[in-house]
C-alpha cells in the first residue's frame, strides 16, 4: 500500500503555497477521508489559490461560487431550461458538478442557500425538480468564511457546520515567507506552471486504500471517550455527534496513511481533536460571557481524558 501520489500532490501544490505545511496535510487528509472542509480566514491568505492548486494537482475540475445574500439555490445546483427546438426541458447543471469546489464566503448567503448544500455534500448528488444526478466523484468542498467581519453575514446552522469534517485555518505567513510569496509572484502566477500530478481515479483508490488503515479498539474508545466528554461537561451546551466520532476515524486513518503508517496513534487523534470538534461546539453562554474558548475547553479536556492502553508501539511501518 502506497500514498507516495499524496506526497507529489503536497510538493506540487508547495510550488504555489509558501509554507502552511499543516493546513495542506489536514486538507489532504480531508481528501482522502472523503470529507469537506471550512477554511475560516481573513481575506488574502491564499485560501482560493491552495482550492485551484489542488484541483490542478489532481486533474479534477474546479468551480468557484461567491456566495452573495441574493445567490438562490438553483444559482448552485443547476436548473431546466425549455429548448424550444427540442420541445423539451433540458438540464443545465450548476458549479457544484466539479470535483473540487471553492464556496467562497459561504456564510454571506441566505440560510436557504446554505442548505442547499447539505444533501450534496452528505448523499454526493443534487435533486432538481423531482430528478436526483449524481455528482463527479471524488466531490470535495471547501468553504471559506471570514471570521471577524459579522456585518451581512448568516452564521452557518449546526446541522451544516456537522457535515464538514474539520474547520482549518491558514494565518498570516512569516516575514521570510512573505518575502518568498512577493519573488514567486514578481511576474506572473505560479499557479499557471504548476502541472497535473494525478487523476481523480487515482483519489478514488486513494480514499479506498485509506479504509484499510488499522484502528484499534483502544483508539475507538479514545475517540469516543473523547467526544462523549464533550457531552458531559458542563461548559458545553451541545456536544459533538456521533457523526463527528466517524469523521475523526476516518481523517485519523488518512493522516497517518500521509505519514507512511498503516495503522493510527494516540498522537493522532490529539492533534485531529480540535480541527475536527471545534467548530461543532457551543459553549454555554456562562462561559461565553467570560471570554473562555472553545479552544480552552477542548484543550482541557483532552489534557483530562486518559489514552487508552494499546498494542500499537510508536514505530512507524512502511506502507
Amino acid at each position: 500500500m502506497t500514498f507516495s501520489t499524496c506526497q507529489k500532490i503536497t510538493e506540487n501544490i508547495n510550488k504555489v503555497i509558501v509554507g502552511k505545511k499543516r493546513a495542506i496535510e489536514l486538507i489532504l487528509a480531508g481528501l482522502l477521508a472523503e470529507g469537506h472542509i471550512l477554511l475560516e480566514d481573513v481575506p488574502g491568505v491564499g485560501k482560493t489559490i491552495l482550492a485551484r492548486s489542488l484541483a490542478k494537482s489532481i486533474g479534477g475540475t474546479f468551480n468557484r461560487i461567491q456566495f452573495t445574500p441574493d445567490l438562490l439555490p438553483a444559482d448552485i445546483t443547476g436548473f431546466n431550461i425549455y429548448d424550444q427546438k427540442k420541445a423539451q426541458f433540458v438540464f443545465q447543471p450548476g458549479p457544484i458538478m466539479a470535483n473540487i469546489l471553492l464556496a467562497d464566503e459561504i456564510n454571506r448567503t441566505i440560510p436557504r442557500t446554505q442548505s442547499s448544500l447539505l444533501e450534496s455534500m452528505q448523499e454526493r448528488q443534487v435533486t432538481v425538480d423531482g430528478v436526483t444526478m449524481k455528482l463527479p466523484r471524488p466531490f470535495f468542498v471547501i468553504a471559506t468564511q471570514n471570521p471577524i467581519e459579522l456585518e451581512g453575514t448568516f452564521p452557518l446552522p449546526e446541522a451544516q457546520l456537522d457535515r464538514f469534517l474539520m474547520c482549518i485555518n491558514l494565518g498570516y505567513p512569516t516575514v521570510e515567507e512573505e518575502i518568498l510569496i512577493l519573488q514567486r509572484f514578481q511576474k506572473e502566477n505560479p499557479l499557471g506552471q504548476i502541472g497535473t500530478v494525478t487523476t481523480p481515479e487515482e483519489i478514488l483508490t486513494l480514499q479506498k486504500k485509506r479504509q484499510n488503515i488499522y484502528v484499534s479498539n483502544e483508539i475507538n474508545e479514545y475517540i469516543v471517550a473523547l467526544t462523549g466528554s464533550t457531552r458531559k461537561s458542563p461548559k458545553i451546551r451541545y456536544g459533538a455527534s456521533p457523526r463527528s466520532s466517524i469523521h475523526f476515524m476516518k481523517v485519523a486513518q488518512a493522516l497517518a496513511a500521509l505519514r507512511n503508517r498503516d495503522f493510527v496513534l494516540p498522537d493522532d487523534i490529539k492533534e485531529l481533536f480540535i480541527p475536527i470538534l471545534g467548530h461543532r461546539i457551543i459553549l454555554n453562554t456562562k462561559e461565553k460571557l467570560k471570554g473562555i474558548s472553545v479552544q480552552q475547553v477542548l484543550t482541557e479536556i483532552l489534557e483530562q481524558t486518559k489514552i487508552p492502553a494499546s498494542e500499537i508501539t510508536n514505530e512507524e511501518s512502511k506502507l
